[in-house]
């Protein structure tokens, strides 16, 4: 089963294709970029019931969460041997620690003894130290110490500690895997280890984190971040200045991508706006506002918004900042990793993450996180802000004018969800190239649940 079909022949959006605005970049692109790799995934509907069906979450929670990778945390929330962190999907809890010899290692994080959860939140302890009968392991999970081991002839050396799950570090991601026998993390993410090493995310601190709970299913929430076919009905005062339709979508193994093309209006606009008026729109900038910025006689947007990107970070980077190219500051460049995370490309900043409620198949814990670059000592991760199901996401102030998009997105999601608790079809009608990374994302989904893997 093919997982992506390269060089397929799928239709395409008339108009410049993303490759073109890559040959008026000022600056040399990097050579992934320059690939096109659709997915070609038929027009088959997708299953409704995968989004609505209780029998269904359980299949995941069986079947693909115990058996594949899944980000949960930044190396930074455990930056000191004793520092714990949780990592929580469906029923089933994790524990994230930094050992004497400052490895990061990650467990279950129940006791072996009567099975209390170890921890409740994220901390730093010198031991882990169950608070109902006091069984005590190190940092590594071996157990250290037993109340009354005169009365538990049973436990030999190693039969209770800490029961391990895989972890591994990536970009300053620390993932986990409860399936001890599966593939290393850098074989299961594949090309995006290469496409993300010049951008070094390991070197970022967590700027901003804000969670909200959406009451959709965690794939119904994800999917509307990867493609733009929503664009022009969803967030229309981004056609001035998005080339929604002129998007490129590329599916590898288990990560997929789109790449959107800034400073250009959308095809679907019928009339053409002055390079200033995009810029206004980039800035959000109202119709009784100034515009705080004006782009230069003669430059175009995409151009001047790369300079002004470059002379951003150049406190940061330094000379480096001559390497960018123009698409890296302006475009925004969307990856997915199987099954559920988000990082965004280059200094674009954003990071999502998607993953149940508790144990709701019909709601999602949605979180976004900024990486942003430093200068000196790394600044300690933000707490995470938590955002009731009914608040805005502007009430989260680090995030700037994404709060205002997100809130666009989220109106949609709940109500997505009612439509298809509510209705009689038995499947959802997706495009085949616009949505082809969804269509990506469920071959993956299905390979999991019936136990075969994507060839």
């Amino acid at each position: 089963m093919m997982v992506h079909a390269e060089g397929a022949n799928v239709s395409r959006s008339p108009g410049p294709s993303y490759q073109e605005f890559l040959e008026s970049d000022t600056h040399p692109v990097a050579d992934h970029f320059r690939e096109s790799r659709p997915g070609d995934f038929g027009t088959e509907k997708i299953p409704v019931e995968r989004y609505t069906s209780r029998d269904f979450y359980e299949r995941e929670k069986a079947e693909l969460w115990p058996r594949v990778w899944q980000m949960a945390c930044r190396s930074e929330h455990v930056p000191e041997a004793g520092d714990t962190y949780l990592y929580e999907i469906c029923d089933s809890s994790f524990l994230i620690v930094r050992n004497s010899t400052n490895e990061i290692n990650a467990f279950w994080n129940v006791c072996r003894h009567r099975g209390r959860q170890l921890v409740s939140e994220p901390g730093h302890a010198d031991r882990l130290r169950c608070p109902f009968h006091a069984f005590t392991w190190n940092l590594d999970g071996k157990l250290a110490f037993t109340p009354s081991a005169w009365d538990f002839p049973q436990i030999g050396p190693g039969e209770a500690d800490l029961l391990q799950v895989r972890v591994a570090v990536w970009a300053g991601f620390v993932f986990i895997n409860p399936d001890l026998n599966a593939e290393p993390l850098d074989q299961y993410l594949g090309e995006i280890v290469e496409h993300f090493e010049p951008w070094r995310l390991e070197d970022r601190f967590v700027e901003g984190h804000v969670a909200k709970v959406i009451h959709a299913n965690w794939k119904a929430v994800q999917e509307a971040f990867m493609e733009s076919l929503h664009v022009a009905a969803t967030h229309p005062q981004q056609l001035m200045r998005l080339g929604d339709t002129n998007s490129q979508h590329d599916c590898y193994e288990n990560v997929n991508r789109s790449l959107h093309p800034s400073g250009t209006p959308s095809p679907l606009l019928d009339w053409i706006p002055t390079q200033q008026q995009m810029l206004e729109s980039m800035l959000d900038v109202r119709v009784d506002e100034q515009s705080p910025i004006v782009v230069p006689d003669g430059m175009s947007l995409r151009e001047f918004a790369a300079n002004v990107g470059r002379d951003s970070l150049r406190p940061a980077l330094g000379d480096e900042v001559e390497q960018l190219s123009d698409a890296e500051l302006v475009d925004a460049m969307e990856y997915s990793i199987f099954p559920n995370f988000h990082p965004w490309a280059a200094y674009q900043r954003v990071v999502y993450r998607f993953r149940p409620y508790q144990d709701r198949h019909d709601q999602t814990i949605m979180e976004v996180m900024l990486l942003s670059p430093y200068v000196g000592d790394r600044p300690p991760p933000a707490d995470c802000v938590w955002l009731d199901a009914d608040q805005s996401w502007t009430d989260a102030p680090v995030l700037g004018i994404t709060g205002r998009i997100l809130d666009q997105d989220s109106f949609n999601l709940p109500r997505v969800q009612v439509g298809m608790q509510s209705t009689p079809m038995n499947g959802l009608l997706l495009s085949r190239y616009q949505e082809s990374r969804i269509r990506h994302f469920h071959r993956l989904l299905e390979c999991r649940l019936s136990e075969r893997r994507p060839s």
